[in-house]
């Protein structure tokens, strides 16, 4: 059976907690790790509510406890006397020397605090400014241009799962779409490529005859309903997008979670980047393809952008993009036997 240093040998089925706290993004990164511990492992997940939506789609038979962190806010969160201390308490309590093993992807000690005040007997992870006191097994830091896939494929190395490369991943089976969908969202405003270029990219791939549906954040359905020319859908749940997402065969969109979620499903993405590096956090799907954003020297700056616009990302002209959306369209439709208007 599976043991590590520090870790007590057992003849059973060991229990993991898995932590991934933050963004859908983040979540679909991981997911591969879920999946594969799974077959060896009674895997527990720590993630925000949302991760309820994908249980049943990409990881059923694992144990999902839900928790808002109150250090993954974007703004005021280090304001500790503002956190929700029951709740984190109670947190604590119920994971409370439940598990064998414990892992983290981010070189995050509150996350490894939090893993040392649950018990678990094995605490794996990338530490940071002392974090490895509370580590059993730290691990050395990738270099820092490693996507955050590799990290967790080191941690699967560690409990002896064996995730295979990026660019080794096999695209899941699943049938033809039927459309290219945009999706013109994002997390943060710093990460969004304004949707007058996502207008006119739309238009133009309609005109060669591509259907095309867009996908928006609901606080851009009033913009979009200025327009009747497209099929403007707003996003409101993640099965929603789901949803949209089984009848696509190509995905274009903003550097967050739903381009992750859609190469996830099987789907190529293409990804405009703005303050974030390509090769930290594109998409894992061999056909993924992105245009990087304009230089800046704060990059990346984790969406606390220096300037009144991120000019990163808005600075990226639809004569540019363009190019290399076409490019990307056409590696799609030649793999998957597509050509535009087939399958309207």
């Amino acid at each position: 059976m599976v043991s590590l240093p520090n870790c007590q040998k057992s003849n059973m089925k060991p229990t993991l907690l898995v932590i991934e706290l933050w963004g859908l993004g983040d979540l679909a990164l991981a997911i591969p790790f879920i999946q594969a511990t799974s077959t060896q492992y009674h895997v527990t997940l720590l993630a925000k509510p949302f991760a309820a939506e994908l249980q049943a789609l990409f990881f059923p038979n694992t144990k999902l406890v839900t928790f808002n962190a109150p250090w993954t806010a974007f703004r005021n969160k280090y304001n500790v006397w503002n956190w929700p201390i029951k709740t984190i308490l109670e947190l604590i309590q119920q994971l409370r020397k439940k598990n064998d093993f414990a892992v983290s992807a981010r070189r995050d000690p509150r996350e490894h605090f939090l893993m040392w005040l649950t018990g678990a007997k094995c605490r794996l992870g990338f530490p940071r400014i002392g974090s490895n006191l509370f580590l059993t097994k730290p691990i050395k830091d990738l270099p820092k241009t490693a996507h955050r896939y590799e990290h967790w494929r080191r941690l699967a190395q560690e409990l002896k799962i064996t995730l295979p490369k990026i660019h080794e991943r096999l695209v899941p089976n699943r049938p033809s779409g039927e459309y290219v969908l945009i999706h013109t969202g994002a997390g943060q405003p710093t990460r969004i490529w304004p949707l007058e270029n996502y207008r006119t990219l739309a238009l133009h791939l309609r005109n060669q005859g591509y259907q095309v549906v867009i996908n928006c954040d609901q606080n851009q359905i009033n913009w979009w309903q200025k327009y009747a020319d497209l099929k403007v859908i707003p996003t409101q749940t993640l099965s929603q997008l789901i949803s949209n997402l089984k009848n696509a065969f190509a995905f274009i969109g903003n550097d967050s979670g739903p381009g992750h979620l859609a190469a996830l499903m099987g789907i190529p993405t293409f990804t405009i980047f703005g303050p974030q590096l390509p090769q930290l956090f594109l998409p894992i799907h061999p056909n993924a393809q992105y245009i990087e954003g304009k230089p800046c020297p704060y990059k990346p700056c984790f969406d606390y952008c220096k300037f009144n616009t991120p000019k990163c990302i808005t600075n990226i002209t639809i004569d540019e993009a363009l190019p290399k959306i076409q490019n990307f369209l056409q590696v799609v439709t030649t793999s998957q036997q597509h050509t535009p208007g087939t399958n309207l």
